[in-house]
């Protein structure tokens, strides 16, 4: 048994695999020109999952880099989980049939409860995961660009009554900064979900932030940033697998 299940994130721009700060496109650095590069050193060293991110997807409304799902899907064994611009069922279908094993839907479960729950009704808690993107625990929507006024207990409250058990909670204000992960706001969580598989996301600096995601017995962690800039080396994320 994993102590943590580890979740390396590709985030996707004309193509390319970058990172973002914060959420802003402004600050975009490019760090491969080639995500299924990325993803086979993944793989190389025993991890299983991925965490793909449509972000032009985000930005339009609707999936476009579906062709680098394909791809890495067809040439690893990675479980792929895939969100951003997921609106509608044509793109949901694209996203499966392109070989997404799970799909995030963020601003869509605000925006469109009917269409979101369908899909949980559809396809079933194991395939749907709620995305859920807090600014001072207020959820965040469209590529992070706006706050709603739903605060994030009563949102996950109410879809866990509506059948989803997986969560990627991502705060925005740790994004990308290499300053540790929400671990208080994870708790907090966990204190009310004892059963959800929370997946954390944001912050993570170091495998001191993992340990720490560890103690607080979270089920799961993304990290992107700390991967790309050296300050992880995939190599020491053997013992967690």
């Amino acid at each position: 048994m994993a102590l943590i299940d580890i979740i390396p994130a590709i985030d996707i721009i004309d193509g390319k695999c970058v990172r973002l700060s914060q959420g802003d496109y402004n600050q975009k650095k490019v760090y491969n020109e080639n995500p299924l590069e990325v993803a086979r050193m993944f793989e190389d060293h025993g991890i299983k999952r991925l965490h793909l991110v449509d972000l032009d997807g985000a930005k339009a409304g609707n999936i476009i880099n579906y062709k680098v799902l394909e791809t890495i899907a067809t040439k690893t064994n990675l479980i792929i989980d895939f969100g951003g611009g997921l609106k509608s069922n044509e793109d949901l279908k694209i996203a499966f049939e392109s070989g997404a094993e799970m799909i995030t839907g963020g601003s869509i479960a605000v925006k469109n409860k009917e269409i979101f729950t369908s899909w949980i009704e559809k396809y079933g808690a194991d395939k749907i995961i709620l995305g859920a993107d807090v600014k001072d625990e207020m959820i965040a929507v469209s590529g992070w660009t706006e706050t709603s006024d739903l605060g994030l207990m009563p949102f996950v409250e109410d879809y866990t009554q509506r059948g989803i058990s997986k969560v990627i909670c991502t705060d925005i204000s740790k994004d990308g900064m290499l300053q540790g992960p929400a671990t208080d706001l994870y708790q907090k969580i966990l204190a009310q979900f004892p059963d959800l598989y929370l997946v954390a996301s944001g912050g993570v600096s170091g495998l001191k932030d993992i340990d720490k995601l560890i103690e607080a017995k979270v089920p799961a962690v993304i990290t992107g940033k700390a991967i790309y800039e050296g300050k992880i080396d995939l190599k020491q994320l053997e013992k967690y697998a």
